[in-house]
């Protein structure tokens, strides 16, 4: 896969691209990672790429001139060109899947008051949000979208289908996790991971991923796939928490 960003700041991108999963990938030849400085299209002298906005208000917007030249150099017919903005279509594991199965993604990073609408309605073809908050840039959205993205491509993580056992594959976050020492400060790790009955396991992670989804995220519930089995246990929480609560006469 093919990641292009264009930004107004590329050395943001030096530290979190080359470690972890995004060095991983680069180094296993799964993803090609390139940034590009949205002022090397600048055509004048200053390489200028803002102006004072129209109608007056505050702040800077990015020229529609420079951005869209620098989309229309890179970019190739049907190749995804996205731009990072919170009024785009919310993150979510679907969402970085579907990024994933794309051979090619160009992720457009805006800054200052924002960018000329004129570049929406000629290069953007989808917007996406990474939470209902403003940050100064789309720089750090772009290396949240990179990263939840590329852990869908085959080989990335290493274990194949990895990914597909993720907190939100399916609706439901994961259980707890525990290694060594088996106890710690009295807190032991449970017995059921530590007698090798890996069908056991399963069904435990299992429940107690649902656990913590009712307790924590109930509203990915409704779009969870569940078995009977599995709404019962949703059930008897239901039936604890409301056994816990404070009884007032």
């Amino acid at each position: 896969m093919r990641i292009d960003v264009l930004t107004l700041f590329p050395g943001m991108f030096e530290g979190p691209m080359t470690e972890s999963m995004l060095w991983k990938g680069r180094d296993r030849g799964l993803l090609d990672l390139y940034v590009h400085d949205i002022r090397d299209y600048a055509l004048d002298k200053h390489h200028k790429v803002d102006d004072t906005p129209y109608g007056g208000g505050g702040g800077m917007i990015m020229r529609a001139d420079v951005v869209v030249r620098a989309v229309e150099t890179l970019a190739q017919p049907g190749t995804p060109v996205i731009l990072m903005s919170p009024q785009g279509r919310l993150l979510s594991h679907t969402v970085a899947k579907e990024l994933a199965g794309q051979d090619r993604v160009i992720l457009l990073c805006g800054h200052y008051e924002g960018i000329d609408d004129r570049v929406r309605q000629l290069v953007v073809t989808d917007e996406i949000s990474i939470g209902d908050y403003v940050l100064t840039g789309g720089e750090l959205a772009a290396m949240v979208v990179i990263d939840a993205t590329i852990r869908h491509i085959p080989g990335v993580l290493g274990a194949e289908g990895a990914a597909d056992t993720d907190s939100h594959a399916d609706g439901v976050l994961e259980g707890p996790h525990y290694t060594r020492p088996p106890v710690f400060r009295g807190l032991t790790v449970p017995d059921v991971l530590q007698v090798g009955d890996h069908s056991r396991i399963a069904a435990w992670r299992r429940r107690e991923g649902l656990r913590r989804t009712w307790q924590h995220r109930p509203d990915l519930l409704f779009r969870a796939q569940l078995t009977d089995e599995e709404k019962y246990w949703l059930a008897e929480f239901a039936d604890a928490d409301s056994a816990a609560k404070p009884q007032y006469p």
